[in-house]
């Protein structure tokens, strides 16, 4: 419809996903994805490569006919089947060329297994999907995570282990051999296509206006059916409109194929949400590639009528990849856990057992635990040097006024660190007994130590990023303080996640969150980029792990706009420092020529590169 009766709101409903106005560089992958997929989370697809040394059949002189079957651990704790590889014949020391592909997510720790079977004879031919798997010789077994294959600099290499069922009986001295696996990211994970779509002479399906037109993007499931990838926004009163820019990334449009057809809709746009079809067409990304080029465009059809409702073009057409979130662990970075504890007094008397910091004496695990335990559990893997910190905040230590950034360990502040998940449990419950529980609920101090911390680690440039979790019962007394430690912070290698626990009203805790309100301190500082996420604990949330998984999946995200901060910090330092090299005026050198006869050359932009090549060789800059 037009302007002045438009179902469209000036022209920039959305339909579905919208695309906005992404950063440049490594972030760009990371704002796109979780609008495509629903996801807070950055899925990445990775592949697992196999190879076995020295396997071991019951006849230690017969070689193997082997082949592996992978499985991922479910919430059940049944184990799902998710791979195979080929049958390997006659060989001791296998190379598997069919890899295990799997869908990586930071935010969860997926728990892998793998077994090698020894494939009898009589199964020769047949496809491995076929093979069943109770005829066969379960040579052994390897568990292992799928974040520890992630994070090891090396392939990851694994004692081939007796099946769980033959080792309870008979022991598992006996050598079967070793299982290596090696991982490494589809490049089709990485890759982002970007097209600029238009239409002209659309169909009107309008009475006293022009169509309200808007494209939807589908990609075709295993079984035929379309699956929406993408949707663009809605052009009000256009019928020969230009969107923005759609972006995706390769995986996400066709899994890497670029013959797969998509299918392309267009339709008017109607409030109710009956949208009108005004023509479709099947296209693969290379044929979408080729009508950029050459500039050809398509005919919309109706498939009921066949009939056309207008043409499709194809205005720029680009791929390019981008550095990701496993890049950057591939390369070295690791992830450091940070804690901080409310040990303010509404969290009851730790004796009683309605307290939250109540320590159960059966082993049972309080909210406090529960929290530090799940997110302990997957960031730690990120880190060879399992040196935690951890804080508690708004407890009076022996012998001391209230403090509200101390050692949970009894040391000083800055030595708060302590060694794996087991000590950060001994150091909490060892606090309880020698801290009383005061208050008031003070942010401030524990985000200026981590980030001095942060400040220090970024200052020796190591490949290190930091993550802090808050766990309070109470909503802060300082936000201007914490705002401003928060703005100051958004600088460096830090991510702060703080949950609510307990029935407060944690209303006021947003503000925090700088996503959605965009954090400014007192004095109109911005935060250069989002570092905070909070969530109450209940609900849906009320489970530690369900609620540790919604907060980290904000963590790539966050980790790639640091590393895109960094990147741009690093060029515009060397721009200033190209540019204080550069004269304001045309300079003059003077060198000697071929003949001896004093040559003067007049330069501006290649002159400041040379000055101290040429200073050094005694040749005079005037």
């Amino acid at each position: 419809m037009g302007a002045c009766c438009s179902d469209a709101a000036g022209g920039n409903y959305s339909g579905g996903h919208a695309d906005n106005n992404y950063m440049n560089g490594d972030s760009e992958v990371s704002n796109i994805i979780p609008s495509l997929s629903g996801s807070r989370g950055l899925p990445s697809y990775v592949q697992l490569q196999l190879s076995a040394s020295n396997l071991r059949v019951n006849d230690c002189s017969q070689k193997a006919d082997s082949m592996v079957v992978a499985y991922v651990k479910k919430k059940d704790g049944s184990w799902e089947e998710i791979g195979r590889t080929e049958v390997v014949a006659n060989s001791l020391d296998p190379v598997w060329v069919t890899n295990v592909e799997r869908t990586y997510s930071f935010e969860e720790n997926q728990q892998l297994m793998f077994r090698v079977y020894h494939v009898d004879f009589k199964f020769s031919g047949t496809p491995t999907e076929n093979l069943p798997l109770s005829e066969q010789v379960l040579l052994g077994e390897v568990e292992c995570l799928l974040a520890e294959v992630i994070t090891t600099r090396q392939p990851l290499t694994k004692e081939i282990q007796k099946p769980k069922e033959q080792s309870e009986t008979d022991g598992n001295s006996q050598h079967l051999g070793t299982l290596v696996i090696k991982v490494q990211e589809t490049v089709h994970s990485k890759s982002l296509v970007e097209i600029g779509f238009h239409c002209s002479e659309l169909d009107n399906k309008e009475l006293f206006s022009k169509s309200d037109p808007f494209l939807k993007v589908s990609r075709f499931t295993g079984y035929g059916n379309p699956l929406q990838v993408y949707q663009t926004e809605v052009k009000a009163n256009n019928i020969h409109p230009t969107w923005r820019p759609m972006k995706a990334t390769l995986q996400h449009l066709c899994s890497g194929d670029m013959d797969r057809p998509l299918k392309i809709e267009c339709y008017d746009f109607n409030s109710s949400g009956k949208h009108d079809i005004v023509g479709s067409v099947q296209l693969s990304l290379k044929e979408l590639q080729e009508m950029a080029e050459t500039c050809n465009d398509v005919e919309l059809k109706r498939v009921l009528d066949g009939k056309v409702g207008g043409k499709l073009c194809v205005q720029s057409f680009t791929i390019n990849t981008y550095n990701t979130f496993l890049d950057y662990i591939f390369d070295g970075y690791e992830l450091s856990f940070m804690v901080g504890v409310d040990f303010t007094a509404s969290n009851g008397n730790p004796l009683q057992q309605d307290s939250l910091h109540y320590i159960d004496p059966s082993g049972k695990l309080n909210v406090y635990q529960n929290v530090i335990q799940a997110f302990a559990d997957i960031i730690s893997v990120y880190d060879t040097s399992k040196q935690f910190y951890a804080w508690g905040f708004g407890g009076r230590p022996i012998d001391g006024p209230v403090s509200h950034c101390f050692a949970l360990n009894g040391k000083v502040a800055t030595a708060a660190e302590v060694t794996g998940i087991p000590g950060i449990m001994h150091a909490y419950s060892q606090a309880l007994r020698h801290v009383a529980l005061a208050g008031p609920t003070l942010f401030a101090p524990v985000i200026n130590m981590a980030a001095s911390i942060a400040s220090e680690y970024l200052s020796q440039e190591k490949k290190r990023y930091f993550v802090l979790l808050i766990i309070t019962d109470g909503v802060i007394t300082d936000s201007g303080p914490s705002i401003t430690a928060l703005v100051k912070a958004s600088t460096l290698p830090l991510s702060v996640f703080i949950v609510g626990v307990g029935g407060a009203d944690f209303s006021e805790m947003e503000i925090l969150d700088s996503e959605k309100h965009g954090m400014v301190t007192p004095d109109g500082q911005l935060a250069v980029r989002d570092i905070v996420h909070f969530v109450a604990m209940r609900g849906d949330l009320l489970n530690a792990a369900a609620l540790s998984k919604a907060l980290l999946a904000e963590l790539p995200r966050q980790f790639l706009a640091y590393m895109d901060l960094k990147r741009r910090r690093e060029e515009n330092d060397n721009s200033q420092e190209n540019r204080k090299l550069m004269p304001t005026s045309s300079r003059v050198a003077t060198v000697l020529g071929p003949d001896s006869s004093p040559i003067q050359l007049r330069a501006e932009a290649w002159i400041s590169k040379v000055d101290l090549d040429l200073c050094s060789k005694g040749i005079v800059i005037s």
